[in-house]
């Protein structure tokens, strides 16, 4: 498997330090607000990176976290009158839940930066008595200028970090790129010891400690979106190898393009953020995947709700199709074994798990893989609608075109399933009593139908319409699906 290494600007085979078994680390978010389209995307990288390194057998250890003590949480906490760890509380539980309906579960754990304080403080005591970092009236800072290799992840010099910084500098620092380890307290903010004083870690410290907790001196992939390049990345990089004297701190950096909404990055500054929850309220979490996958995760990916929806029917087709598979021939599918077999010598099926598969080697390509399974489907509909498939005289299916047929149900199942698709039927998502009841009305709508009633049909279609649901009718019958 090939992926792009933003440390080295091209595309690297993937060699594990440790054989057999993948380290992998994703930044997560900052708990201050709701979760937040843009937060699904490096969360979503990591997951289908997860998925299919599992899949080609690799045992991998994969964990992210919440910065849960930060400027912003306590800032929000004091606007609305709550405790910073209720607030983050809150807000981590709300980005749990929209994850696990979305599929994205291949995290084994997520790690609280102040459940580590000990050990933030402990690396941060070492990179003083090493010189690589000073106190300062009760903050510690960094010295960029004594790691010889600061800037190598975003080659970027420290004289253009300088000219492009954002922030007012320091002068009371040793050089204006130094940055804050250690941060001492404010009357009235969350605090814990540490032989500076009372304080808090920087930002940037948290992952380095944490990861290198977990994960060893030097692992695997360490991921996030192409905006933590510089400087949460470059930073980690600094404090982690100042600390350890082990290079590389990481082997494989992975970043993900930004979402966009009208050509401009999506921001809190801006207003143009689009919550997750509004998102799920209005498309199933398959095609929010769909829409997600359907770009390379290191392009920019361009929101609109006119693109989502674009995105939903195209899954639906898909969907559709594997209804119509399993109408044929049973819905007992096989599992994501399908994909490493041969299949039959039937020319539908040839070449597909090969091409699939190569897609996702070269640097996940998910935009590929998805094209791939999509030109599958379309040589599966068309070898499905083809006469030469049922007995001659009989509506029964000719054995050779069952076994084809099969083999396509499954390899399409485990596919979508390797990409981390529920594949949830859309009569499924009703259930119970609501399911009845949309049954009772489709038969009566028949019996409407049959007795030239066509003011009730039409009725019952407009109101089904309002709720969200069409229906197609075909001289098989009728069929329902979310609009």
């Amino acid at each position: 498997m090939l992926l792009y290494n933003t440390l080295t600007r091209r595309k690297e085979e993937l060699i594990p330090g440790r054989r057999g078994e993948v380290r992998m680390y994703f930044c997560g978010p900052t708990p201050y607000s709701s979760t937040h389209i843009g937060h699904l995307r490096p969360a979503l990288t990591g997951d289908v990176l997860a998925r299919y390194l599992r899949f080609l057998g690799y045992k991998v250890i994969y964990l992210s976290n919440f910065t849960d003590i930060d400027d912003k949480i306590i800032q929000r906490a004091r606007e609305e009158g709550v405790p910073p760890e209720e607030l983050s509380s809150r807000y981590s539980r709300e980005y749990l839940e929209l994850m696990g309906r979305l599929g994205v579960d291949q995290v084994d754990r997520y790690l609280r930066v102040t459940e580590h304080m000990e050990d933030i403080v402990r690396v941060v005591e070492a990179l003083v008595e090493k010189g690589y970092a000073y106190p300062l009236d009760g903050d510690v800072y960094f010295r960029v200028q004594g790691f010889p290799g600061y800037g190598k992840l975003s080659r970027r010099s420290l004289e253009e970090m300088v000219a492009g910084a954002r922030v007012a500098v320091n002068e009371r620092k040793l050089h204006p790129m130094d940055f804050a380890l250690w941060k001492a307290a404010k009357p009235g903010e969350p605090s814990w010891p540490s032989p500076w004083g009372p304080g808090r870690p920087g930002w940037h410290i948290e992952c380095s400690v944490m990861s290198l907790k977990y994960l060893g001196e030097s692992f695997d992939i360490h991921g996030g979106g192409e905006d933590l390049i510089f400087p949460h990345h470059e930073n980690e990089i600094a404090q982690s190898e100042a600390y350890t004297g082990v290079e590389p701190f990481v082997r494989y950096w992975v970043h993900n393009g930004l979402i966009q909404i009208a050509e401009e990055k999506m921001s809190k500054s801006l207003g143009n953020v689009v919550g997750l929850g509004e998102v799920l309220e209005r498309f199933s979490p398959d095609a929010v995947r769909y829409f997600m996958l359907s770009t390379h995760y290191r392009h920019p990916l361009s929101f609109s709700w006119e693109a989502l929806g674009e995105a939903a029917r195209g899954w639906g087709r898909l969907l559709d199709s594997l209804a119509y598979l399993e109408e044929l021939v049973g819905r007992e599918a096989g599992g994501e074994e399908a994909l490493r077999e041969e299949g039959p010598g039937e020319r539908v099926v040839e070449d597909f798990p090969r091409a699939f598969l190569a897609a996702l080697d070269d640097d996940l390509n998910t935009a590929q893989a998805l094209g791939e399974l999509f030109s599958f489907l379309s040589r599966v509909n068309a070898y499905a609608r083809s006469p030469a498939i049922w007995e001659a005289g009989s509506s029964a299916l000719r054995p050779e075109a069952r076994e084809v047929l099969g083999r396509c149900r499954d390899l399409l199942r485990a596919a979508a399933r390797v990409l981390g698709f529920s594949l949830v039927r859309e009569e499924d998502r009703l259930s119970g009593l609501a399911g009845e009841l949309l049954s009772i009305l489709l038969r009566l709508r028949e019996e409407a139908r049959r007795e030239r009633d066509w003011i009730l049909a039409d009725r019952v279609r407009e109101e089904l319409a309002r709720l969200g649901i069409a229906l197609e009718d075909s001289p098989q019958g009728t069929r329902w699906r979310w609009k």
